[in-house]
């Protein structure tokens, strides 16, 4: 079983109430039929995803509505009882699940659309739809969600907005923070707010949403989003490249945002032990062999003749100059997405490798490489396998760590060297995934005293008695 996480990390419990009787009475009243103690049940809810951490909570609560949540922070609050928000579970620095025996409020009944608009692209939705879903059901409206992950088919909408996820369409539609037109959120007393805009422009004062995008659950509960979603490419092209080194991997970039410009949509790259891990632990095989870097380039368009005639030109070109020296192109969509399957499910082969130590790194592009040689340098065959792969095209690599079991003496060897690299590059040290758990104490290789300070005091305006996802985000304020 998964260590315990207050066990593991050494975390006292704050002076938070524990559930009594008259609670779950309560809970059972307001939502009847929705309040989880079996432990066999809610075992699957402590812990994540990736099996490295581990709560102990003895109760989960499925609201449906807005005013179901308010009823349940009002009280939470008065009571004085720690809340974890949570939506697919699918986070990867431990925020999504308790640390101790907070009560989990789970969005997975919250899961309707409220309306579309498909003059404006609009789509207004509740927090607990699942992100698969919703652009299943936008592409019969000829649209498409603006963000996509590997983990779509699990994660909810309300999750990916606390956390601000990037995923693999960021480098053509933007981040969150920009296609979220308005939410919908409860504080942590149990109030609504309402700022759920269907607006392209609003000007009228501070722009509050952005307090909760990327706040982790920290600030506020997301119980609906106002989302832009743009139209559904009429043509999609993907090839899947092999480079000989990284340099010509930032070449090919430089020289693919020259040549194809508007329809570029992905600029992925994976190096080579990373292949290695999908095909030995999953069984998928790779259409280009023999290069120590891959690269996986999507085009999104209007027109498939105008497209494949400059995605071939492009080829042509970096096939010529030597940056690329293998390929294959998918047009069609199960080819699409078996090679898209590649890049997807390397989270997912390195799981199967043993214990993951997972860093999502923002870096100036040239620099982003150094990062996995020089960790490996460091490391030596005291890991299993150190990767690199991520959206290159955003700067953001994603550094992963393999070993046979959890070690305090690895763990040690890596952190914090991964961060003063970081921070010695100007970069961040988390990109898309969040602090969550596991990097709230590297808060400040990212950020100055002052920024730190000023998240405190918001923090403890929202939320004064600190019951909304305690220990995650934020260093305690001294």
């Amino acid at each position: 079983e998964v260590m315990l996480t207050s066990e593991r990390y050494g975390v006292q419990r704050l002076p938070f109430s524990h559930v009594s009787d008259s609670d779950l009475a309560f809970f059972e009243h307001l939502i009847p039929g929705r309040v989880i103690t079996d432990p066999d049940e809610l075992r699957l809810f402590n812990v994540d995803w990736l099996q490295s951490v581990r709560g102990c909570s003895t109760m989960l609560l499925r609201p449906r509505t807005a005013a179901e949540v308010s009823e349940i922070l009002r009280y939470c609050n008065k009571r004085n009882l720690a809340v974890n928000p949570q939506g697919g579970n699918t986070g990867l620095v431990g925020g999504s699940v308790p640390v101790f025996d907070e009560i989990i409020l789970s969005t997975a009944l919250m899961n309707q659309v409220i309306s579309f608009n498909s003059v404006s692209g609009i789509l207004v939705c509740q927090a607990g739809c699942i992100l698969e879903n919703l652009n299943t059901y936008l592409e019969e409206l000829d649209f498409i969600m603006p963000l996509d992950l590997g983990a779509k088919g699990s994660c909810h909408i309300g999750g990916n907005v606390a956390t601000n996820a990037g995923g693999l369409r960021l480098l053509r539609y933007g981040s969150l923070r920009g296609t979220v037109l308005g939410l919908e959120v409860v504080l942590a007393d149990g109030s609504i707010l309402n700022c759920l805009a269907s607006l392209r422009k609003d000007n009228t004062g501070y722009d509050l949403k952005q307090l909760f995008i990327g706040s982790e659950g920290t600030l506020g509960v997301i119980t609906a989003v106002s989302i832009l979603c743009p139209r559904k490419p009429k043509s999609v092209n993907l090839a899947f490249l092999g480079c000989q080194s990284f340099s010509q991997v930032l070449g090919t970039f430089t020289t693919c945002k020259g040549m194809l410009g508007e329809i570029l949509s992905a600029y992925e790259f994976m190096d080579d032990k990373c292949m290695k891990l999908v095909e030995s632990h999953l069984k998928l095989s790779k259409p280009v062999t023999g290069s120590p870097f891959y690269i996986l380039i999507e085009t999104s368009g209007s027109n498939s003749a105008h497209d494949e005639e400059k995605l071939n030109n492009f080829l042509e070109h970096v096939m010529a100059s030597g940056l690329v020296t293998d390929g294959t192109v998918a047009t069609e969509d199960k080819k699409i997405k078996i090679l898209w399957s590649l890049r997807e499910r390397i989270t997912e082969a390195l799981t199967h490798d043993g214990c993951v130590y997972k860093y999502d790194i923002s870096l100036p592009v040239e620099r982003l490489y150094d990062l996995v040689i020089d960790t490996r340098a460091r490391l030596g065959k005291t890991a299993k396998n150190v990767v690199g792969y991520g959206h290159l095209g955003d700067g953001n690599l994603h550094l992963n760590i393999t070993a046979e079991s959890y070690s305090h003496s690895l763990l040690n060897a890596i952190e914090p060297f991964v961060y003063k690299w970081t921070a010695q590059y100007n970069g961040s040290i988390s990109a898309e995934h969040g602090l969550g758990f596991k990097k709230k104490h590297y808060i400040q290789y990212s950020k100055p005293q002052e920024a730190v300070l000023l998240m405190q005091q918001v923090k403890a305006m929202l939320d004064p008695k600190g019951i909304l996802n305690p220990y995650k985000t934020l260093p305690a304020s001294s």
